[in-house]
């Protein structure tokens, strides 16, 4: 069953805190952001209400979230409208490129060394860590291709050449592969009852689908973004990232349709209309 399936990745969420403001973000980048940006209390209430979130949990998320500039708030009658602000706005347009992404190319990679001189060691330090960059050790970091624009001003950037094996090897000694790998593999454990129950043609209702969407999207996307991305000939034979990207596009494509038609049905703006309907959002994780 379709409730037994989300109820399973329900328990793997809940095995550590599973954050109010943090799931309302997810709903926000994922379904709300193409459709204008802009949703009712009612409907973000109605969303959580499906988990089993109190409306009281909801409102102090929002509060939290206005609070800390992540979302704009609007009265109109007795409803409240959230919409994104621009700061907030900016930081999903980032983690999109990453989230929806087509897939990272097999071959081609070029990795290259950021050296950090002493006098500028921690502005450069701080920039690398906030581009995804890894750490081969102290004051040495290493980006795949980077553009000249992403490179911190004060690094001297030199091109690494060696054999496969040992560009493998540098990845892993930059970048926690382990640790996102053992990520990706629960990942997949905890969404495979989902694909079990969709290829069986148990087609979802409405909400139920927008909620698996959802879910789905706030559970790949704490991995994805923490994902280098590298290039198939960096990573490790049979690197689960893969196979993950592969489950979550498919899933992501089979719900797509019901959880839109939920949206479309219940979801509305400051002016009384539905959201409107965004094509972009159907070309995601198309390769």
């Amino acid at each position: 069953m379709i409730d037994n399936a989300i109820a399973s990745i329900i328990k793997h969420l809940n095995a550590r805190p599973l954050r109010t403001w943090s799931l309302i973000i997810s709903l926000f980048g994922d379904a709300v952001v193409p459709r204008g940006g802009e949703v009712d209390l009612a409907t973000l209430s109605a969303f959580c209400a499906g988990l089993d979130i109190d409306v009281g949990a909801v409102r102090t998320a929002l509060s939290r979230l206005v609070r800390d500039g992540w979302l704009t708030r609007q009265k109109r009658g007795r409803n409240s409208f959230y919409r994104l602000s621009a700061e907030g706005h900016a930081q999903f347009v980032t983690a999109s490129s990453r989230i929806y992404a087509p897939p990272v190319p097999a071959e081609g990679s070029t990795l290259t060394l950021l050296l950090a001189p002493e006098a500028a060691r921690a502005e450069v330090a701080a920039a690398c860590s906030a581009r995804g960059f890894g750490v081969a050790q102290p004051g040495l970091f290493v980006a795949v291709q980077p553009d000249r624009a992403m490179l911190p001003a004060g690094a001297l950037a030199l091109q690494v050449a060696g054999d496969a094996a040992s560009l493998r090897e540098l990845a892993a000694r930059a970048w926690p592969l382990d640790h996102l790998a053992a990520h990706y593999h629960a990942f997949m454990s905890a969404f495979s009852p989902l694909a079990t129950a969709l290829a069986a043609r148990l087609a979802p209702q409405d909400m139920q689908a927008l909620l698996a969407r959802v879910l789905l999207i706030h559970e790949y996307r704490r991995i994805a973004l923490r994902d280098p991305l590298l290039p198939h000939d960096l990573l490790p034979q049979d690197w689960p990232g893969i196979a993950a990207r592969r489950l979550c596009a498919s899933l992501y494509g089979q719900l797509f349709k019901p959880a839109e038609a939920w949206l479309d049905s219940h979801a509305t703006t400051s002016l009384g209309t539905a959201l409107p309907a965004s094509r972009a959002t159907a070309a995601r994780f198309v390769p």
